[in-house]
């Protein structure tokens, strides 16, 4: 289950769901809303979020605040096709080691996870 933030490309979030993965996008539901606010509903649903903005590091990692699981996406420059596919592969080979994790994903693939940021 996946929270995408409101800054995600809809690529991603269409290519996550014709994967068959459950994706709610806050675009669609909440847009909007505060940061603090993405996260806490990415955590009643138990959804890992994915999004672009730097900002939940801050949260997660300094702040210490409960997820169920952060994807920060450090992809500009790549087109939304390409954002998409590798998202997608990211979710195939590593959907479980995003579960209660902070990741980052850089634009030459490279996938750093810190499991010890849940709070």
């Amino acid at each position: 289950m996946i929270l995408a933030d409101e800054n995600i490309v809809s690529a991603v979030v269409a290519r996550l769901r014709a994967d068959g993965l459950d994706v709610v996008w806050i675009a669609e539901v909440s847009p909007s809303i505060k940061d603090p606010d993405v996260l806490a509903h990415a955590v009643r649903e138990g959804r890992v979020l994915i999004t672009d903005d730097k900002d939940f590091g801050e949260l997660v990692v300094r702040e210490c605040r409960p997820h169920c699981g952060v994807v920060l996406l450090r992809l500009a420059g790549m087109s939304p096709a390409q954002r998409a596919d590798l998202v997608s592969r990211l979710f195939a080979q590593s959907g479980p080691a995003l579960v209660g994790a902070f990741t980052v994903v850089e634009r030459d693939g490279r996938v750093r996870v810190r499991s010890a940021a849940k709070g």
